[in-house]
Protein backbone atom coordinates (compact mmCIF):
# COMPACT_ATOMS: atom_id res chain seq x y z
CA UNK A 1 0.00 0.00 0.00
CA UNK A 2 2.90 2.35 0.92
CA UNK A 3 4.28 0.99 -2.60
CA UNK A 4 1.42 3.14 -4.15
CA UNK A 5 0.93 5.94 -2.49
CA UNK A 6 4.88 6.73 -3.04
CA UNK A 7 3.73 6.25 -6.86
CA UNK A 8 1.07 8.24 -6.63
CA UNK A 9 2.75 11.14 -4.80
CA UNK A 10 5.41 10.90 -7.23
CA UNK A 11 3.02 11.23 -10.08
CA UNK A 12 1.55 14.41 -8.58
CA UNK A 13 4.55 15.79 -8.23
CA UNK A 14 5.64 15.94 -11.57
CA UNK A 15 2.09 16.78 -12.76
CA UNK A 16 2.73 19.91 -10.35
CA UNK A 17 6.06 20.36 -12.05
CA UNK A 18 4.94 20.21 -15.77
CA UNK A 19 2.03 22.52 -15.10
CA UNK A 20 4.51 25.15 -13.24
CA UNK A 21 6.68 24.79 -16.74
CA UNK A 22 3.78 25.37 -18.86
CA UNK A 23 2.38 28.74 -16.98
CA UNK A 24 6.27 30.06 -17.08
CA UNK A 25 6.41 29.01 -20.92
CA UNK A 26 3.19 30.80 -21.55
CA UNK A 27 3.44 34.07 -19.47
CA UNK A 28 6.92 34.43 -21.36
CA UNK A 29 5.25 33.95 -24.60
CA UNK A 30 2.61 36.26 -23.73
CA UNK A 31 4.97 39.10 -22.77
CA UNK A 32 6.88 39.04 -25.76
CA UNK A 33 3.60 39.16 -28.21
CA UNK A 34 2.92 41.96 -26.35
CA UNK A 35 6.31 43.89 -26.86
CA UNK A 36 6.22 42.87 -30.56
CA UNK A 37 2.96 44.13 -30.72
CA UNK A 38 3.63 47.56 -29.15
CA UNK A 39 7.15 47.75 -31.79
CA UNK A 40 5.03 47.12 -34.95
CA UNK A 41 5.17 49.50 -37.58
CA UNK A 42 1.97 50.94 -37.14
CA UNK A 43 2.81 51.80 -33.39
CA UNK A 44 4.52 54.97 -32.74
CA UNK A 45 8.15 54.88 -33.44
CA UNK A 46 9.16 57.30 -30.69
CA UNK A 47 9.80 55.94 -27.34
CA UNK A 48 10.35 59.04 -25.53
CA UNK A 49 6.24 59.30 -26.16
CA UNK A 50 5.88 57.26 -23.23
CA UNK A 51 7.48 59.54 -21.15
CA UNK A 52 4.71 62.12 -21.93
CA UNK A 53 1.62 60.46 -21.72
CA UNK A 54 2.77 58.84 -18.27
CA UNK A 55 3.55 61.88 -16.74
CA UNK A 56 7.07 61.97 -16.63
CA UNK A 57 7.44 58.48 -15.67
CA UNK A 58 9.49 55.94 -17.79
CA UNK A 59 8.37 53.06 -20.34
CA UNK A 60 8.54 50.30 -17.84
CA UNK A 61 5.20 51.88 -16.28
CA UNK A 62 3.82 52.47 -19.36
CA UNK A 63 0.11 50.97 -20.08
CA UNK A 64 -0.33 47.66 -22.60
CA UNK A 65 -0.71 49.95 -26.08
CA UNK A 66 -1.75 46.82 -27.65
CA UNK A 67 -4.70 46.28 -25.44
CA UNK A 68 -5.12 50.15 -25.12
CA UNK A 69 -4.76 51.57 -28.73
CA UNK A 70 -2.90 54.57 -29.25
CA UNK A 71 -3.13 57.27 -26.48
CA UNK A 72 -5.67 59.96 -26.84
CA UNK A 73 -4.23 63.23 -28.11
CA UNK A 74 -3.50 65.46 -24.73
CA UNK A 75 -5.28 68.97 -24.14
CA UNK A 76 -1.60 70.72 -23.24
CA UNK A 77 -1.98 74.30 -21.32
CA UNK A 78 -1.11 77.37 -23.07
CA UNK A 79 1.82 77.36 -19.74
CA UNK A 80 2.96 74.39 -20.44
CA UNK A 81 3.62 75.63 -24.34
CA UNK A 82 4.81 78.85 -22.96
CA UNK A 83 7.15 77.09 -20.83
CA UNK A 84 8.36 74.54 -23.56
CA UNK A 85 8.95 77.51 -26.17
CA UNK A 86 10.00 79.98 -23.63
CA UNK A 87 7.50 82.39 -24.00
CA UNK A 88 7.42 81.25 -27.79
CA UNK A 89 10.99 82.77 -28.58
CA UNK A 90 11.91 83.36 -32.39
CA UNK A 91 14.95 81.52 -31.46
CA UNK A 92 12.89 78.59 -30.84
CA UNK A 93 11.02 79.30 -33.96
CA UNK A 94 12.24 76.35 -36.55
CA UNK A 95 9.64 77.24 -39.82
CA UNK A 96 6.47 78.00 -41.40
CA UNK A 97 3.74 75.56 -42.63
CA UNK A 98 0.16 75.53 -43.80
CA UNK A 99 -0.85 75.98 -40.39
CA UNK A 100 1.21 78.62 -39.32
CA UNK A 101 4.59 79.37 -37.59
CA UNK A 102 6.49 75.94 -36.17
CA UNK A 103 8.59 76.06 -33.06
CA UNK A 104 10.81 73.50 -31.14
CA UNK A 105 9.94 73.03 -28.14
CA UNK A 106 10.64 70.57 -24.34
CA UNK A 107 8.17 69.06 -22.64
CA UNK A 108 8.45 66.76 -20.17
CA UNK A 109 12.23 65.78 -21.59
CA UNK A 110 10.47 65.24 -23.89
CA UNK A 111 11.10 67.30 -27.61
CA UNK A 112 8.26 68.08 -29.66
CA UNK A 113 7.26 70.20 -32.73
CA UNK A 114 4.20 73.07 -31.56
CA UNK A 115 2.67 74.25 -34.91
CA UNK A 116 0.52 77.87 -34.25
CA UNK A 117 -1.98 79.98 -36.03
CA UNK A 118 -4.76 82.52 -34.97
CA UNK A 119 -8.17 81.56 -34.37
CA UNK A 120 -10.89 81.43 -31.40
CA UNK A 121 -11.47 78.41 -29.89
CA UNK A 122 -13.54 75.52 -32.16
CA UNK A 123 -15.40 72.13 -31.03
CA UNK A 124 -14.94 71.11 -34.65
CA UNK A 125 -11.02 71.92 -34.17
CA UNK A 126 -11.11 69.52 -31.26
CA UNK A 127 -12.69 66.58 -33.16
CA UNK A 128 -10.23 66.46 -36.05
CA UNK A 129 -7.56 66.12 -33.22
CA UNK A 130 -9.13 63.58 -31.59
CA UNK A 131 -9.47 61.41 -34.67
CA UNK A 132 -5.67 62.25 -36.41
CA UNK A 133 -4.01 61.79 -32.75
CA UNK A 134 -5.24 57.67 -33.65
CA UNK A 135 -3.85 57.64 -36.98
CA UNK A 136 -0.46 55.71 -36.00
CA UNK A 137 2.06 54.34 -38.40
CA UNK A 138 5.79 54.41 -38.75
CA UNK A 139 6.18 56.56 -41.75
CA UNK A 140 3.67 59.40 -40.72
CA UNK A 141 4.24 61.53 -38.16
CA UNK A 142 2.90 61.79 -34.76
CA UNK A 143 -0.05 64.05 -33.56
CA UNK A 144 0.47 64.06 -29.95
CA UNK A 145 -1.70 66.71 -28.74
CA UNK A 146 -3.69 70.20 -28.81
CA UNK A 147 -4.06 73.98 -27.25
CA UNK A 148 -6.76 75.94 -27.42
CA UNK A 149 -6.22 79.39 -25.68
CA UNK A 150 -5.51 83.05 -25.49
CA UNK A 151 -6.28 83.28 -29.40
CA UNK A 152 -4.43 81.05 -30.67
CA UNK A 153 -4.76 76.99 -31.86
CA UNK A 154 -2.06 74.58 -31.28
CA UNK A 155 -0.98 71.31 -32.71
CA UNK A 156 1.63 68.84 -30.78
CA UNK A 157 3.71 66.91 -33.20
CA UNK A 158 6.73 64.20 -32.15
CA UNK A 159 10.04 66.17 -33.39
CA UNK A 160 12.21 64.30 -35.70
CA UNK A 161 15.94 65.59 -35.62
CA UNK A 162 16.91 65.82 -39.44
CA UNK A 163 13.81 67.60 -40.50
CA UNK A 164 12.59 67.99 -43.89
CA UNK A 165 14.32 66.19 -46.52
CA UNK A 166 14.48 69.28 -48.47
CA UNK A 167 17.23 70.37 -45.93
CA UNK A 168 19.60 67.22 -47.65
CA UNK A 169 18.26 66.94 -50.95
CA UNK A 170 18.69 70.38 -53.02
CA UNK A 171 21.88 71.29 -54.83
CA UNK A 172 22.26 74.30 -53.26
CA UNK A 173 26.24 74.41 -55.36
CA UNK A 174 27.77 74.36 -51.60
CA UNK A 175 28.96 70.97 -50.46
CA UNK A 176 25.90 69.37 -48.61
CA UNK A 177 26.78 67.73 -45.09
CA UNK A 178 24.61 65.28 -46.38
CA UNK A 179 24.95 62.97 -49.17
CA UNK A 180 21.94 60.67 -49.96
CA UNK A 181 22.68 58.19 -52.62
CA UNK A 182 20.60 56.58 -54.63
CA UNK A 183 19.50 53.49 -52.52
CA UNK A 184 19.09 55.84 -49.56
CA UNK A 185 16.66 58.13 -51.95
CA UNK A 186 14.79 54.90 -52.93
CA UNK A 187 14.74 54.14 -48.99
CA UNK A 188 13.18 57.94 -48.60
CA UNK A 189 10.51 57.45 -51.40
CA UNK A 190 9.13 53.61 -49.97
CA UNK A 191 9.28 55.06 -45.99
CA UNK A 192 7.04 58.28 -47.55
CA UNK A 193 4.90 56.19 -49.92
CA UNK A 194 4.09 53.95 -47.36
CA UNK A 195 3.12 56.52 -44.75
CA UNK A 196 0.31 58.17 -48.15
CA UNK A 197 -0.70 54.16 -48.52
CA UNK A 198 -1.39 53.80 -45.00
CA UNK A 199 -3.40 56.76 -45.27
CA UNK A 200 -5.62 55.86 -47.95
CA UNK A 201 -6.38 52.69 -46.62
CA UNK A 202 -8.20 54.05 -44.04
CA UNK A 203 -11.85 54.03 -43.98
CA UNK A 204 -12.74 56.43 -44.63
CA UNK A 205 -9.28 57.11 -46.98
CA UNK A 206 -7.67 59.99 -46.28
CA UNK A 207 -6.69 62.32 -48.33
CA UNK A 208 -2.94 64.37 -47.65
CA UNK A 209 -4.10 66.91 -50.17
CA UNK A 210 -0.54 69.00 -49.47
CA UNK A 211 2.24 66.63 -49.91
CA UNK A 212 5.45 67.51 -51.01
CA UNK A 213 9.07 67.49 -50.25
CA UNK A 214 9.10 69.84 -47.80
CA UNK A 215 6.62 67.44 -45.58
CA UNK A 216 8.83 64.09 -46.10
CA UNK A 217 10.47 64.58 -42.66
CA UNK A 218 13.65 61.92 -41.67
CA UNK A 219 14.39 60.93 -37.86
CA UNK A 220 18.11 60.22 -36.45
CA UNK A 221 18.41 57.21 -38.99
CA UNK A 222 17.00 58.92 -41.75
CA UNK A 223 13.31 56.85 -41.84
CA UNK A 224 11.14 59.21 -43.74
CA UNK A 225 7.57 60.08 -42.27
CA UNK A 226 5.48 61.90 -43.86
CA UNK A 227 4.04 65.25 -42.17
CA UNK A 228 0.35 67.45 -42.06
CA UNK A 229 -1.52 64.42 -42.81
CA UNK A 230 -4.81 65.64 -41.97
CA UNK A 231 -3.93 69.43 -41.86
CA UNK A 232 -5.66 70.70 -44.61
CA UNK A 233 -8.81 68.45 -43.43
CA UNK A 234 -8.76 70.40 -40.16
CA UNK A 235 -8.45 74.21 -41.97
CA UNK A 236 -11.24 72.94 -44.23
CA UNK A 237 -13.79 72.39 -40.85
CA UNK A 238 -12.68 75.51 -39.03
CA UNK A 239 -11.71 78.54 -42.08
CA UNK A 240 -15.62 79.96 -42.12
CA UNK A 241 -13.67 81.85 -45.36
CA UNK A 242 -12.60 78.74 -46.86
CA UNK A 243 -9.09 76.86 -47.74
CA UNK A 244 -6.85 79.72 -48.29
CA UNK A 245 -3.89 77.87 -47.81
CA UNK A 246 -5.08 75.56 -51.00
CA UNK A 247 -5.22 78.62 -53.35
CA UNK A 248 -1.71 78.96 -53.70
CA UNK A 249 -0.84 76.97 -56.97
CA UNK A 250 2.79 75.05 -56.96
CA UNK A 251 4.16 72.46 -59.21
CA UNK A 252 2.86 69.61 -56.87
CA UNK A 253 -0.22 70.38 -57.32
CA UNK A 254 -2.31 67.87 -59.37
CA UNK A 255 -3.81 69.35 -62.32
CA UNK A 256 -6.91 67.67 -62.69
CA UNK A 257 -8.43 68.88 -59.38
CA UNK A 258 -7.74 72.63 -60.81
CA UNK A 259 -10.39 71.41 -63.24
CA UNK A 260 -13.04 69.25 -61.09
CA UNK A 261 -11.88 71.16 -57.34
CA UNK A 262 -11.68 67.68 -55.84
CA UNK A 263 -9.20 66.03 -54.58
CA UNK A 264 -8.82 62.20 -54.30
CA UNK A 265 -6.13 59.23 -54.11
CA UNK A 266 -4.88 59.90 -57.48
CA UNK A 267 -4.28 63.35 -56.57
CA UNK A 268 -1.70 62.64 -53.45
CA UNK A 269 -0.76 60.10 -56.33
CA UNK A 270 0.70 63.06 -58.51
CA UNK A 271 2.09 64.71 -56.27
CA UNK A 272 3.90 61.91 -54.80
CA UNK A 273 5.18 61.61 -58.90
CA UNK A 274 6.46 65.54 -58.56
CA UNK A 275 8.55 64.16 -55.39
CA UNK A 276 10.03 61.26 -56.61
CA UNK A 277 11.05 63.56 -59.97
CA UNK A 278 13.00 65.89 -56.98
CA UNK A 279 14.29 62.86 -55.57
CA UNK A 280 16.18 62.37 -59.29
CA UNK A 281 17.03 65.32 -60.29
CA UNK A 282 17.97 67.25 -56.40
CA UNK A 283 16.15 69.83 -57.40
CA UNK A 284 12.81 72.09 -57.07
CA UNK A 285 10.59 71.10 -59.35
CA UNK A 286 9.11 74.66 -59.72
CA UNK A 287 8.91 74.93 -63.20
CA UNK A 288 6.84 71.58 -63.78
CA UNK A 289 3.52 73.40 -63.70
CA UNK A 290 4.22 75.91 -66.47
CA UNK A 291 4.98 73.05 -68.84
CA UNK A 292 0.62 72.82 -69.41
CA UNK A 293 0.47 68.98 -70.54
CA UNK A 294 1.65 65.27 -69.87
CA UNK A 295 3.33 65.85 -74.08
CA UNK A 296 5.34 68.75 -72.98
CA UNK A 297 5.96 67.07 -69.57
CA UNK A 298 7.63 64.02 -70.98
CA UNK A 299 9.48 65.98 -74.07
CA UNK A 300 11.20 67.98 -71.16
CA UNK A 301 12.30 64.87 -69.42
CA UNK A 302 13.20 63.45 -72.98
CA UNK A 303 15.64 66.90 -73.65
CA UNK A 304 16.82 66.37 -70.42
CA UNK A 305 18.09 63.29 -70.24
CA UNK A 306 19.53 63.29 -73.87
CA UNK A 307 21.37 66.68 -72.56
CA UNK A 308 22.39 64.37 -69.42
CA UNK A 309 21.03 67.10 -67.57
CA UNK A 310 18.30 65.12 -66.04
CA UNK A 311 19.92 62.96 -63.25
CA UNK A 312 21.22 64.60 -59.95
CA UNK A 313 25.33 64.64 -60.83
CA UNK A 314 25.49 63.81 -56.72
CA UNK A 315 24.57 60.43 -57.79
CA UNK A 316 26.78 59.16 -60.58
CA UNK A 317 28.13 55.57 -59.50
CA UNK A 318 25.81 55.16 -56.84
CA UNK A 319 22.77 53.27 -59.02
CA UNK A 320 22.73 50.56 -61.74
CA UNK A 321 20.52 51.82 -65.82
CA UNK A 322 17.91 49.52 -64.59
CA UNK A 323 16.99 51.31 -61.21
CA UNK A 324 17.03 54.74 -62.51
CA UNK A 325 15.47 53.34 -65.43
CA UNK A 326 12.48 51.84 -63.44
CA UNK A 327 12.17 54.82 -60.96
CA UNK A 328 11.85 57.49 -64.15
CA UNK A 329 9.57 55.39 -65.82
CA UNK A 330 7.37 55.09 -62.16
CA UNK A 331 7.30 58.67 -61.82
CA UNK A 332 6.48 59.47 -65.17
CA UNK A 333 3.43 56.96 -64.46
CA UNK A 334 2.67 59.27 -61.35
CA UNK A 335 2.94 62.28 -63.07
CA UNK A 336 0.17 61.14 -65.77
CA UNK A 337 -2.29 64.18 -66.41
CA UNK A 338 -5.10 61.91 -66.82
CA UNK A 339 -5.61 60.46 -63.12
CA UNK A 340 -6.63 57.13 -64.13
CA UNK A 341 -3.51 56.28 -65.50
CA UNK A 342 -2.18 56.79 -62.35
CA UNK A 343 -0.86 53.77 -60.17
CA UNK A 344 -2.73 53.46 -56.47
CA UNK A 345 0.19 53.97 -53.61
CA UNK A 346 -0.19 50.39 -52.78
CA UNK A 347 0.95 49.72 -56.28
CA UNK A 348 3.60 52.67 -56.10
CA UNK A 349 4.76 51.01 -52.61
CA UNK A 350 5.43 47.52 -54.46
CA UNK A 351 7.48 48.84 -57.16
CA UNK A 352 9.81 50.90 -55.11
CA UNK A 353 10.17 48.05 -52.70
CA UNK A 354 11.41 45.95 -56.47
CA UNK A 355 13.49 48.94 -57.59
CA UNK A 356 15.32 49.03 -54.01
CA UNK A 357 15.36 44.87 -53.53
CA UNK A 358 16.83 44.87 -56.76
CA UNK A 359 19.52 48.10 -56.42
CA UNK A 360 20.49 46.33 -52.99
CA UNK A 361 21.22 43.55 -54.68
CA UNK A 362 23.10 44.18 -57.33
CA UNK A 363 25.16 46.81 -55.71
CA UNK A 364 25.88 44.62 -52.69
CA UNK A 365 27.32 41.71 -55.15
CA UNK A 366 29.01 44.26 -57.82
CA UNK A 367 29.82 46.75 -54.82
CA UNK A 368 29.22 50.45 -55.47
CA UNK A 369 28.45 51.27 -59.49
CA UNK A 370 31.23 51.82 -61.83
CA UNK A 371 31.72 55.91 -62.00
CA UNK A 372 30.45 55.21 -66.03
CA UNK A 373 28.18 57.70 -66.98
CA UNK A 374 25.30 56.32 -68.75
CA UNK A 375 23.82 58.58 -71.58
CA UNK A 376 20.34 59.96 -70.60
CA UNK A 377 18.92 59.03 -74.06
CA UNK A 378 19.83 55.42 -73.39
CA UNK A 379 17.52 55.48 -70.48
CA UNK A 380 14.63 56.95 -71.66
CA UNK A 381 13.45 53.33 -73.71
Amino acid sequence: MSKYATIAGGAAGLLAFVAMVIGVVWFCKSQCKNLSNRNSETGSSDPSALVEWNGGAGPSSAPDQSTLGPPEARQFTMEELEQATKQFSEINLIGFGSFGSVYKGLLSDTVVAIKRRPGAPRQEFVAEVLYLSEIRHRNLVTLLGYCQDSGSQMLVFEYLPNGSICNHLYDTGQESSTKLEFKQRLSIALGAAKGLCHLHALSPPLVHKNFKTANVLVDENFIAKVADAGISKILEKIEEAGPSHMSRANAFDDPEVGISGTFTEVSDAYSFGVFLLELITGQRATHIDSLGSEESFIQWVRLQLTSNNFVDYRLHGSFTVNGIRDLIRLTIQCMSFLGRGRPVMEMVVQELERIHEKEMALTTVMGECTTTITLGSELFT
